[in-house]
């Protein structure tokens, strides 16, 4: 077990994966307990603000016609339209006051999970020199495992914030198969030790 404020080393980003309100409970796409993780997501926050880490907030920026939504063939009801209450980050969530946001599937005729698709995501990433990445927020088992598997692919060190994340678990146990993969792939589970 890690705490973030303790880790030297490698140059670190911290990616917040979709930390919306269509994605917790009340939304549209609720995910159960995915208000709960917030806590541990601002403990995060705190930890690469207080160190000058960068840190990314991505988020879906549908629009209202997006190739995702059931009545346009896709697998979810609508979710995360661009400029709407359901697309807003979650109001705990600590976003500073000019914060970076890679918004993702913006267009209508294609979807994306990953933070790194079809996003200048990497391009700034590399320019900064960011060698490894944090990865925390929802869902598990689709917008956090396509990003943590991408960044794998395109060379980044992955840690994977277990206590700062929480699953769709469309099938039982989905959750839990994700992080196996993750993990199989080459991220380090790891949790904060003020969690544990």
């Amino acid at each position: 077990m890690n705490n973030c404020c303790s880790c030297g080393g490698a140059k670190k980003a911290l990616i917040i994966v979709d930390m919306q309100n269509d994605f917790c409970p009340g939304g549209s796409l609720g995910v159960r307990g995915g208000d709960k993780i917030v806590s541990a997501i601002n403990q995060y926050i705190k930890c690469f603000a207080e160190k000058d880490e960068f840190i990314v907030f991505t988020r879906d920026w549908h629009p209202a016609n997006h190739c995702s939504f059931k009545e346009n063939g896709g697998m979810w009801p609508p979710h995360c339209v661009a400029e709407t209450k359901g697309a807003e980050f979650h109001a705990d969530l600590h976003v500073p006051s000019n914060p970076f946001i890679i918004s993702k599937a913006d267009t209508a005729s294609k979807d994306a999970y990953s933070g790194f698709d079809s996003t200048l995501l990497d391009s700034h990433l590399k320019t900064l020199g960011i060698e490894e990445v944090w990865v925390c927020g929802l869902a598990t088992d689709y917008c956090v495992l396509s990003t943590v598997t991408d960044a794998l692919e395109l060379g980044y060190k992955v840690k994977l914030l277990s206590d700062a994340i929480a699953a769709v678990d469309v099938n039982a146990g989905d959750g839990e198969k994700a992080i196996e993969k993750m993990v199989s792939a080459g991220a380090e589970n790891i949790r904060m030790t003020s969690q544990t």
